[in-house]
């Protein structure tokens, strides 16, 4: 008889529990799904972003929108990146996950401002982070000066305007 009670109670205790975190396992899931990553990634991020901001951040991603997913993954790139371990294989690694969730690699003022707000019980300083968002983009951004200097067959329609 005590051990039907303890098991009614280890499964109602279970039941309990994923009904209580199931709107968190659908957000991380959907994010993790998205970029084809363990979930410990998430789930250590909405850990170390506190109750309330973590709570936000799970309000945020599910809204179901691309957008909203996309600025997620992002904010999830800047806390490994500039929090965690900014190296280059790690950088390597994380653009590689954007790149093959087709996600935006590249890091707008918005998604610094997103961070800063989900990660605020951490206090990151707001100017380090904008360094790091021009460091990062600048790593990956096309070098303009020698895209210019080599050969190539494209001629403007303008260029050749004394034919008229």
């Amino acid at each position: 008889m005590i051990w039907l009670m303890l098991l009614t109670l280890a499964v109602v205790f279970i039941i309990g529990f994923r009904v209580l975190n199931s709107p968190t396992r659908r957000a991380t899931g959907a994010l993790t799904k998205r970029l084809n990553i363990d979930p410990v990634y998430v789930e250590s991020l909405l850990s170390l972003m506190g109750r309330p901001a973590g709570e936000e951040f799970i309000d945020y991603l599910s809204r179901d929108s691309e957008a909203h997913l996309s600025n997620a993954a992002s904010v999830l790139l800047i806390w490994q990146l500039f929090l965690v371990d900014e190296s280059e294989e790690n950088i390597a690694f994380w653009r590689g996950v954007l790149r093959e969730a087709w996600l935006p690699t590249e890091l707008s003022g918005e998604h610094v401002r997103l961070a800063l707000k989900f990660l605020r019980e951490l206090e990151p300083d707001a100017q380090e982070m904008h360094a790091f968002r021009l460091r990062y983009n600048a790593r990956f951004a096309p070098d303009i000066t020698a895209a210019s200097n080599e050969p190539n067959n494209v001629v403007s329609i303008h260029s050749h305007s004394h034919f008229h």
